[in-house]
Parts: C-alpha cells; structure tokens; sequence
C-alpha cells in the first residue's frame, strides 16, 4: 500500500518532533514554516492540489529549484536558505528510516551544500528611531495601548518574537525590581528587568482589558481575543513602522520586522557600555561569539558617527496567513502556531 504524502508530513511533525526529538515548539514552528513553502511550491511547480503531491516528486534537483525560489522570489537570505535545507534534510532522514526505499532518494538530498553566508551585520535602528516607533500606538484605544506595550516590551526585552507571543500575564513581575521571564530556544528561561516605562505602558494596558472584561493567562491577545502569532505581531509592527515614517522620514519603505528590534536592543545595550556577557545572557544567546557581532558593529557606528546607517534590509515582510487552505496546510499552521497537533 502506498504511503500518502500528507500521511508521512503529519506523522514527521507528532510522532518524530515532538515525541522522538523532543523538539522546542519554536522549532517545530520552523520546520512547519519550511513544510508550508514547499507544499505550495509543489503545488505551483505541478499544478496539482495538496493530496496530490507524491514523495516522490521531491528530487534533489526540486528541492534547489524551491531553495533557489526562496532567494530569488522571496528575497530570503543564505542563512535562512540554509534553514530551510536543514528542515528538508531532517524530514527526508526521517523518511529513509521509516520507509526504507526512499534511502537513495534521501542520500541525494542529503548530499546538498548549505550556502555559504556573508558576515553582514544585521540592520537595526537608531534611537530615534525607536523612539519614533513606540510613539506611533494611540494609547487612548485598547489595541493600541496592546500594541504600546508590544513595542516597549519588545525592545527592552529584545526578546525573539515567538518568546513574546508565549507571554502569559504569570511571566510578568511588575512590583519593584520589575521584570519578565522568557522562554527562549531549547525550554531555557532568562528574567529581563523592565524599565520603568515599560512596566507603565503594560500595565495601562492590563487595566484596558479589565476594563473591557477580558480575562486571559496570555498576555497579548488580537482582536478576538485569542494569542497574538508572531506573523500578527511583525504586522502590527510594520503598521506602526509606516505610521512613524511620516514623522521619521528616515523609516520610510524600511522593512523592520521583530528580529531587526531585537538587534537594535543588542547594539544600544552594547553602545550603553553593558559587559558583553550580560548583553548574551540579555539575548538569550548560547556563545558569546554570536553577541560578540555587536561589538565589531558598535566599533563601526563609532567610527562613522556622522554618517547615516546603511540601508535597510529588502527581505520581504512577514509572510500572510491564507485563510483557505487544505487540511494538510491547516495542519501546519497549527504547528506553527503552536495550537496543538493532530494526534
């Protein structure tokens, strides 16, 4: 009998992942993301529907076409090139193992080379900048004192944007010494302290939700009441990004997503004169080396103290969720999502 695509992708994510590797949920949110873009890919390249598409299809050959479409079509960089060849590379191991025939199909995409990346630095913002951010949510309304509190937290914490979307309203400690516990990759938890307009900013809008009798352990809820998503945070992000361009001219046609706060928070923290293994244990980071980056860039800034920054990254905003999809790509994103997985 033949084993059917969807059947071995749904069977790679509950029994493999979660179960066998013991996977972080923000893993399994990657891998869930890579699964999405190639099904779609597939689905485009043989113009066929989701319950259409055979293991076999996926040749060596398909899987750089489709690594090679990240680049060029939806401006990913190498690293996250890389990424995506580190997701497929693990569900096909997964399958050689499981269905034995599938060995030599496996051992050709095994066989693909990561590419190789740049040292870039990353972008990030000026404090002007940031400031010109926080200052766009209009506090007055419930969404945008959420959205006020987002930010703040987002860039005294710099915390990634999964970690943010987890929060529950028990992670927070806003008594003096205010701070917040993140929950970052592989289950390890950090306390952030909290400046004082932060915690101001959050409980404001904690006191809204009260106000409109919302009760919920989550901490940041989208308009129906349910956990905000990291894709629904990088939008609210970008809409407020815009909103400030018109002050801040220097923000226009930015493409400015979480991760690019979450720099900035590690380049001011460092230009702030903070001990660089504070600024790791700050980050989450598991080797001084990776923070060891915002040095070599605060040096930099220094030196060109009076030129402007480089210009902005072109990656492609957060990908948009599609509301009308198979089940197989409902099932992936609830992986992403972290919602719960079919048993």
């Amino acid at each position: 009998m033949k084993i059917s695509f969807c059947y071995l992708v749904t069977t790679f994510f509950t029994s493999h992942l979660s179960s066998e590797q013991g996977l972080s949920p923000n893993t399994v949110a990657s891998y869930s993301d890579c699964m999405k873009l190639l099904v779609n890919y597939l689905c485009k390249r043989f113009s066929i529907e989701t319950e259409a598409i055979d293991i076999q299809m996926i040749s060596s050959d398909i899987v750089l076409d489709f690594l090679d479409s990240l680049e060029g079509e939806r401006h990913n960089s190498p690293t996250t090139r890389n990424q995506r060849l580190a997701a497929i590379k693990s569900f096909f191991h997964f399958l050689a193992r499981s269905v034995p025939e599938l060995m030599h199909q496996n051992e050709r995409i095994q066989a693909i080379k990561i590419k190789a990346t740049s040292h870039q630095p990353p972008p990030s913002l000026t404090a002007e900048e940031v400031a010109a951010v926080l200052a766009a949510p209009d506090t007055a309304t419930l969404l945008g004192a959420r959205d006020n509190a987002l930010l703040q937290l987002m860039y005294n914490s710099g915390g990634r944007v999964q970690e943010l979307a987890d929060l529950s309203v028990s992670d927070l400690h806003l008594d003096s010494p205010p701070s917040v516990r993140l929950t970052g990759k592989g289950r390890k938890t950090r306390v952030i302290p909290l400046w004082e307009k932060t915690v101001e900013s959050i409980q404001h809008y904690i006191r809204g939700r009260e106000e409109n009798s919302i009760s919920s352990e989550h901490l940041f809820l989208n308009i129906k009441e349910e956990p905000m998503t990291r894709f629904g945070i990088g939008r609210r992000l970008s809409k407020h990004v815009e909103a400030a361009s018109k002050k801040c001219p220097s923000l226009c046609n930015r493409s400015i997503t979480p991760h690019v706060i979450r720099h900035t928070t590690a380049l001011h923290l460092v230009e702030a004169g903070n001990d660089i293994t504070i600024v790791k244990d700050w980050l989450g980071h598991a080797d001084v080396k990776t923070t060891i980056l915002y040095v070599e860039i605060s040096i930099e800034r220094k030196r060109k103290a009076l030129e402007k920054l480089p210009p902005p990254d072109n990656d492609a905003p957060p990908e948009l969720p599609v509301w009308k999809q198979p089940d197989l790509m409902k099932f992936l994103n609830e992986c992403s999502n972290k919602a719960h997985y079919v048993a």
